[in-house]
């Protein structure tokens, strides 16, 4: 019989990340590397964090991420999502907990499009009057 585990997708600019919570100790394993190797920064492994520490569930599970494109901080993004999202599946109080401090909401900030005609999404090439 397979054990229990809860399964969250979370998404991030052009990351997409595949999170699994299975009972355990709290170790994080993201690409089967770990936690840290793979996150280079604090910042974005305390940003990963975010969801248990809120609802206190730092040491109940195990967590297995697949995580793929974009970059590293979409990533961290994409992971924070699925965990929160996993941990809703697991139990349906602490959704109000997570909604509150905005960890159930997709951020859809992704780059703007180069348009034809400017150097960039929005700057514009030198404007010659003669």
């Amino acid at each position: 019989m397979a054990a229990v585990q809860y399964y969250g997708t979370g998404r991030r600019k052009t990351s997409t990340a595949r999170v699994f919570l299975r009972p355990g100790t709290g170790a994080i394993r993201v690409n089967q590397r770990t936690f840290d190797a793979f996150f280079p920064t604090e910042a974005l492994r305390t940003q990963i964090r975010t969801p248990l520490a809120l609802t206190e569930t730092a040491d109940k599970f195990d967590i297995v991420a697949t995580v793929a494109g974009g970059g590293v901080s979409g990533q961290a993004g994409a992971v924070r999502l699925g965990i929160a999202r996993a941990l809703v599946q697991y139990n349906l109080e602490l959704r109000k907990r997570l909604k509150e401090e905005g960890l159930l909401t997709r951020d859809a900030r992704a780059k703007e499009r180069k348009k034809y005609g400017m150097a960039g999404a929005r700057k514009r090439f030198q404007f010659s009057k003669r």
